[in-house]
């Protein structure tokens, strides 16, 4: 009797709100840490990047103890679910796909996607210019997903586990293209020796329904009252100024967008 006594009181508690949401005093962050500028590991093995900043940040603002979680991007929401962590910021974009999954802050950065190809390379974004050409893309990504969608039966896409390898891949002639977002192909291949052989060709693609509102962090379904303190804080630091100082660090423009 005493045990059905005690669920039913939890069960009433819960019916009128008088269970209280979990008091975050630690918020740990999973991040790639292969994705420059938005992370990497360097040489001790210690993660850096525009994300790692920003959750720094972030946990500033929301006055809570922080701590990075490196975690491989394939398995990433598959970790925040198995509570690896309880949040993700490695420039992941909000989608519907995703949304099905993992709830989202709004967003914190939103930036084109682009492709990349040696200097003089021919390349037209239609069904006929990409016919046999192979694409590096990191696996299940944004970029993925759009090709595979929109040009799956004729294009040939070499995945990759990392930015990085695809990058090797171009430059020793194993891919015609590479197709990630701007920023990172920037600081991943263009602003490092050699990154002169190589250059932006077509239109930046920004196509909503797969690229989403912008990149966002994602947390679990029940965490709303997490996902509200990002919300919050994300909000704070661009009226504080903190967003800025942290993006000019990385960026000679406003990587939050319109």
């Amino acid at each position: 009797m005493k045990k059905l006594w005690i669920a039913g009181a939890v069960m009433a508690a819960l019916a009128t709100g008088a269970v209280q949401a979990k008091e975050w005093k630690t918020v740990r962050f999973g991040i790639e840490g292969a994705y420059p500028p938005f992370s990497w590991t360097d040489e001790n093995g210690e993660l850096q990047g525009f994300d790692v900043d920003m959750a720094n940040a972030l946990c500033e603002q929301m006055q809570v103890q922080c701590k990075l979680v490196a975690q491989d991007w394939d398995g990433i929401i598959p970790a925040l679910l198995a509570r690896k962590y309880d949040a993700i910021i490695a420039a992941m974009s909000i989608t519907e796909e995703r949304k099905r999954t993992v709830d989202f802050t709004g967003k914190y950065a939103l930036v084109p996607n682009k492709f990349v190809a040696p200097k003089g390379s021919d390349f037209e974004l239609s069904t006929e210019g990409l016919a046999g050409k192979k694409v590096g893309v990191q696996i299940a990504t944004t970029h993925d997903k759009y090709l595979t969608d929109n040009f799956g039966k004729d294009v040939e896409l070499v995945r990759y586990g990392n930015a990085d390898d695809a990058y090797l891949d171009l430059k020793a002639g194993r891919v015609n293209y590479v197709f990630l977002d701007a920023t990172a192909i920037e600081e991943g291949l263009l602003n490092k020796e050699g990154g002169d052989a190589f250059e932006f060709v077509g239109p930046s693609v920004t196509d909503e329904q797969w690229f989403g509102e912008g990149f966002g962090i994602a947390v679990r379904k029940q965490d709303k009252d997490l996902k509200e303190m990002l919300n919050k804080a994300i909000l704070e630091l661009r009226e504080n100024g903190k967003y800025q100082e942290v993006n000019n660090k990385y960026f000679d423009y406003d990587v939050y967008g319109e």
